[in-house]
Formats: C-alpha cells, sequence, structure tokens
C-alpha cells in the first residue's frame, strides 16, 4: 500500500469540506489548492503553506517545520529554533536579554550540522 510508511496523518479531501474549512478550496476548479498545515497537540494551526496548483511543495521544509516544532514543544518553548535551523542544530533560548541581540549567539552555519 502506498504511503504506509509516511509518520503523519496525510488525508485527501474529494468533497472539499475541509479545503473550504482552511480556504483553500477553489469551487470554480472544484479542487483544493496546494495547502499544508502544521497542526500541534492541542489543535492549533502553527504553521500554513498554500501554493497554486502549478507549484510543488517543499517536503524537505515541511518536515525541516515539523521537527523544529516538536522540539519546541517538548522543552515548552525554553527552546527556540532560528532561520534555517536544521535537526540536531543550535537552539535559542528565548529571554528578554535575546531581544534585539540574536546576532551575538547566532550565526547560519550554527543551524547547519
Amino acid at each position: 500500500m502506498a504511503g504506509k510508511n509516511v509518520p503523519f496523518p496525510m488525508l485527501s479531501d474529494s468533497s472539499g469540506a475541509i479545503g473550504e474549512l482552511y480556504g483553500v478550496y477553489d469551487r470554480e476548479e472544484g479542487v483544493d489548492v496546494r495547502g499544508r498545515f502544521i497542526i500541534d497537540p492541542n489543535g492549533n494551526i502553527q504553521a500554513m503553506e498554500v501554493l497554486t496548483p502549478p507549484v510543488g511543495r517543499n517536503v524537505s521544509e515541511a518536515l525541516r517545520q515539523i521537527k523544529a516544532y516538536q522540539l519546541v514543544h517538548r522543552t515548552g518553548g525554553k527552546e527556540v529554533t532560528p532561520s534555517g535551523w536544521e535537526e540536531g542544530g543550535k537552539t535559542l533560548k528565548p529571554s528578554i536579554d535575546l531581544v534585539g541581540k540574536i546576532y551575538e549567539q547566532w550565526k547560519v552555519s550554527d543551524s547547519y550540522k
């Protein structure tokens, strides 16, 4: 069966009902536009990406974001991920002292293994 090793829920929306709820259903064409929503365990949308049909999504970027949101959730927000963060890369500990000084704590090369 195709997709049996996907480690997260995926679904189809043949009726357009879910697309209507998320604002990605194209009534004229009768299809959902390409949408991706990352929803946390509390049911809150943490990220979304909506693309018109001619352009595909980036699965690697979606997985990177899921890992980042999982880390933030796991640490209760005590660690956050800077731009371009990759799993195993340096995280930041948010505080008032960090405001305006992220450049002192993080370099682009810190995000990549």
